[in-house]
């Protein structure tokens, strides 16, 4: 078993990276989270549907996208009940090609360190391609 130990306050700069991740979308990514989700809005699983309401094309659903964004921040810091604070604004959609996948890619900074609350702020920068996914997306974290 291997034990994984909590990040300690002390020992964080703003600026550091803390963590990352990388992951990819695909259409049955999509219809997997639909079925967990409830969430079958045919934006998110038929292009027809998608361009005859002004899209580009099928999109992930935000909150998936968002669910994604945080993972690797719950990984470093071991325990999701860590996660005191989690925000994101919804900045640009992922498309999701037919075939192939979209790939979301995420890079965790420390933003900012309150010692008085034990808390860091995690800035998260959240991409699919060029293109930055969701805008001011943050995570708050109680360490010790």
């Amino acid at each position: 078993m291997t034990i994984i130990a909590t990040p300690r306050l002390a020992d964080l700069t703003v600026g550091d990276v803390v963590a990352e991740g990388t992951f990819p979308l695909t259409r049955d990514s999509l219809v997997h989270y639909a079925g967990a989700s409830g969430d079958f809005n045919p934006i998110h699983y038929r292009d027809d549907v998608a361009v005859s309401v002004g899209l580009p094309g099928v999109l992930a659903h935000g909150m998936l996208t968002m669910g994604f964004a945080v993972q690797p921040v719950v990984a470093w810091v071991g325990d999701p009940g860590r996660v005191v604070d989690y925000q994101v604004r919804f900045t640009r959609p992922v498309l999701v090609p037919a075939d192939g996948a979209a790939v979301v890619t995420v890079v965790a900074k420390v933003g900012a360190i309150d010692t008085d609350a034990g808390v860091a702020r995690i800035d998260l920068i959240v991409s699919s391609g060029e293109v930055t996914v969701l805008g001011k997306a943050q995570a708050r974290v109680r360490l010790v």
